[in-house]
């Protein structure tokens, strides 16, 4: 028998490394920042990314939870990310830390976290680069990296699915400025660290997407209002000869 380790234990033993807690520490730090303005009542995280109170200590809304769709997974709620048990249009944030790279179908899961977020409502997604030194060693490894990741998703083409799904992007910030190599990683990038995502956007490693969702109002059309004219079928009667001499035989007969 052939044992495969889940995708689950192999996110967290990355997480564990060196690198992992770099980068795991920025996204915290971002999402952080970008929580800092958005209030409300519920803050949906879909797919585990570290200890669950990592990122559900800075939400500020009245209730935070945890739900994924691997059994593994120690999160509040189990469950299929195609058909989400979540009442609609009653999440204030839903937060994607790199879901959309592991599920089986990222398209479904838009169209469910769509339909669960209220009018106004917030996502938050992290993904990790296409077009850089990580997405060049994603392509290269037999399973992918650094999680066994299905996919890596570039943000262009997200932006178009949430513009599709009407969501309007407020904020897009890279992250994780070094080599996708542990032994590299180390390189003291911190001191050049704001010119070298400027000009050296390949050593990028992650991006970080915070959108909002569009409302439409509904303009009310008035219905103009017009006057009726009664209209006589042939135009107006004229008179006939007979009541021209019935009126001449009145007069006659009056004097």
């Amino acid at each position: 028998m052939i044992y495969v380790e889940s995708s689950f234990f192999t996110q967290e033993r990355w997480l564990i490394s060196s690198l992992g807690r770099y980068f795991l520490s920025e996204e915290q730090q971002l999402v952080k920042q970008m929580l800092e303005n958005i209030f409300g009542e519920i803050f949906i995280q879909i797919g585990s990314w570290g200890r669950s109170s990592g990122f559900l200590q800075n939400a500020r809304t009245q209730h935070a939870a945890v739900l994924d769709w691997r059994f593994d997974s120690a999160t509040t709620l189990i469950c299929n990310t195609k058909t989400i048990p979540i009442q609609s249009g009653s999440v204030d944030v839903v937060f994607l830390p790199h879901t959309l790279e592991l599920v089986p179908s990222p398209h479904a899961l838009l169209r469910e976290v769509d339909r669960i977020v209220r009018p106004d409502g917030h996502i938050i997604i992290l993904g990790f680069k296409r077009i850089s030194f990580w997405g060049l060693r994603h392509f290269f490894s037999a399973e992918g990296y650094p999680i066994r990741n299905q996919r890596l998703i570039s943000e262009s083409r997200l932006r178009d699915w949430l513009k599709l799904l009407s969501f309007e992007t407020h904020k897009k910030e890279y992250y994780g400025c070094t080599f996708p190599i542990e032994k590299y990683s180390r390189v003291n990038f911190l001191s050049k660290k704001a010119l070298l995502m400027q000009w050296v956007p390949f050593l990028n490693g992650g991006f970080v997407i915070h959108a909002q969702k569009q409302v439409f109002p509904m303009t009310s059309i008035r219905q103009k209002l017009t006057t009726k004219h009664l209209r006589v079928v042939g135009g107006l009667a004229e008179p006939t000869n007979r009541v021209l001499s019935d009126t001449r035989y009145k007069l006659d007969a009056a004097k």
